[in-house]
């Protein structure tokens, strides 16, 4: 297998709006034909959820087309025609991939469901081997409960202490109480890069340095990062790197797993049986080269190629000038909201991604979206995942809208509207 050689230095963007004017949003538009779309009223529909799940463009819709229509067949396996064509499809998928991410070898780059599976892997199948009684885990308030519950399992089977690093008033994790929970008992760290609750942009190279220097392991969520923030695993230095394509222009029910090949070799397998063995004997089995020893069964070829496309279609647009836009983005509609008075803006990092939480005082965030809805603007409702972020946070849930590159100011303002029919329904 072909594999990508890493560069000697990272990526290097700013988040200026010379490079978020570089963008034709009007053009980028028409590549999804769903934001042209109307509610069964008639009226045009605001996507404002991206956190939850991106929109995909038609050349990605049509590479899912073309493989069933012309590729279908299993790969690995056959040595006919069709079975040769999606093996090299899928693979592609994975070099590209690999230099998306610049991940030093293919080897190092699994195929999964998603960040969800992509981390329980990690937890089982590294965190069962090396995590013993009393050793201890670090987690973050805001974290998604993907990146929670898999950690609250494995620490209930071996024994193990979950540390929470706490967040302050202004929606950032503190770091000096971080750097006081490491100990030699910490064992891994495993941090959000985004918050997909309220868009933090979390400082993960400094976390991985002080873990490593505490002898622990680094597993970074970059599910709300890799859709607009250049990855570069190599000079990042983390551990392990998890993602989803359905978050980055591509399909749902495909993500990926970065490990660095030594722990990846060392990790027992996640799941048993067809694709992932070298040989099986009645008694005993050996396990298949790296990726494939984590990847049990047929796989999601259409999901992989697919991804393969999306990664083309988002380098060709620049993933620097894709986060300018969803800063400029992000900065518009933190303004407009505090323009709405009994408004709280719960989203207040000065780095952020693109997503902004809010509630207007004494209404439900279900209320709010069920009204704003009938204006066909699409927002998040609820706890997002995060219910100890929500406790910290002192609130039961939140609103929450989510920009991405094809979005417009015009449509902010459409929230800020929608949200004034609200205050008004609401009498505040």
């Amino acid at each position: 297998m072909e594999c990508a050689v890493p560069h000697e230095t990272g990526y290097v963007y700013a988040m200026t709006n010379a490079q978020a004017a570089k963008l034709d949003v009007a053009a980028l538009r028409e590549d999804f034909p769903i934001l042209s779309e109307q509610t069964d009223n008639g009226v045009p529909i605001v996507y404002l959820d991206n956190a939850a799940t991106s929109q995909t463009p038609q050349v990605v819709v049509e590479a899912i087309r073309d493989y069933y229509n012309a590729t279908n067949a299993n790969v690995h396996r056959g040595m006919h025609y069709l079975a040769e064509k999606a093996t090299s499809g899928f693979e592609d998928a994975r070099r590209k991939i690999t230099e998306f991410i610049n991940a030093p070898s293919c080897r190092s780059v699994i195929f999964t469901r998603g960040t969800t599976e992509s981390i329980n892997l990690v937890a089982h199948a590294w965190g069962r081997k090396y995590i013993k009684e009393g050793d201890e885990i670090i987690l973050s308030v805001m974290e998604h409960h993907s990146n929670i519950v898999p950690w609250q399992l494995l620490a209930e089977e071996k024994g193990a202490v979950l540390k929470f690093i706490p967040m302050q008033d202004d929606a950032t994790l503190d770091m000096d109480v971080f750097e006081s929970l490491l100990s030699d008992r910490t064992k891994l760290v495993s941090i959000t890069q985004v918050s997909n609750a309220l868009g933090t942009v979390n400082p993960v190279s400094r976390i991985i340095e002080k873990a490593h220097l505490a002898g622990a392991k680094v597993l970074i969520d970059s599910a709300q990062g890799i859709p607009h923030m250049p990855i570069d695993v190599h000079a990042m230095n983390a551990d392990f790197l998890v993602f989803s394509a359905h978050k980055m222009c591509g399909p749902t029910g495909f993500g990926v797993l970065y490990g660095k090949e030594a722990l990846l070799e060392e990790m027992n397998p996640f799941l048993g049986g067809g694709e992932m063995i070298h040989r099986v004997e009645l008694d005993h089995s050996t396990w298949a080269d790296l990726p494939y020893k984590f990847e049990a069964g047929t796989p999601n070829i259409c999901g992989a190629i697919a991804t393969g496309v999306a990664v083309d279609y988002l380098q060709s647009i620049g993933l620097e000038a894709i986060h300018a836009k969803i800063n400029e983005l992000t900065e518009y509609a933190v303004g407009r909201l505090a323009e709405l008075d009994n408004l709280t803006v719960y989203s207040r990092a000065e780095e952020r991604g693109g997503a902004v939480a809010f509630n207007f005082d004494g209404i439900h965030s279900h209320d709010l979206s069920q009204i704003v809805n009938e204006k066909g603007v699409a927002i998040r409702a609820g706890h997002v995942c995060c219910q100890p972020l929500m406790d910290r946070l002192g609130v039961t849930a939140i609103a929450r809208a989510s920009f991405y590159f094809y979005n417009t100011q015009e449509e902010i303002d459409a929230l800020i509207d929608s949200l004034a029919t609200v205050k008004k329904i609401f009498r505040i």
